[in-house]
């Protein structure tokens, strides 16, 4: 098996008003996004070219909107990216950057 294109955890992932986990995971590997509760458990998932990952307007810089499956979720990931060694999820535009290179698009 591959190594995952880009992992984060300790995220906060919320649907609508309701939140799903405080310490989750996002993961894109072998072409998808997975969205993982703090147990491993999957919430949702789907092929990176099927996702549209952006920056909301309302949020801090922690934050990014994952549109996938006619779903929309916030996920609260760090607002810098940690110091290397450190434990910590990266930055939102990290993941958004990641998410679009995995599906082949660049920043337009």
């Amino acid at each position: 098996m591959a190594e995952p294109e880009f992992t984060a955890t300790g995220v906060r992932i919320e649907q609508r008003l309701r939140s799903l986990t405080r310490a989750g995971q996002v993961r894109i590997n072998d072409g998808r996004l997975e969205l993982l509760t703090s147990y491993g458990s999957e919430i949702d998932s789907a092929p990176v070219q099927a996702v549209r990952a952006s920056k909301p307007w309302f949020a801090s810089d922690g934050r990014a909107l994952a549109d996938l499956n006619g779903k929309r979720y916030l996920l609260t990931l760090g607002d810098h990216d940690p110091a290397p060694g450190q434990p910590g999820p990266p930055a939102a535009g990290r993941f958004i950057e990641a998410v679009r290179r995995a599906a082949g698009r660049r920043r337009g």
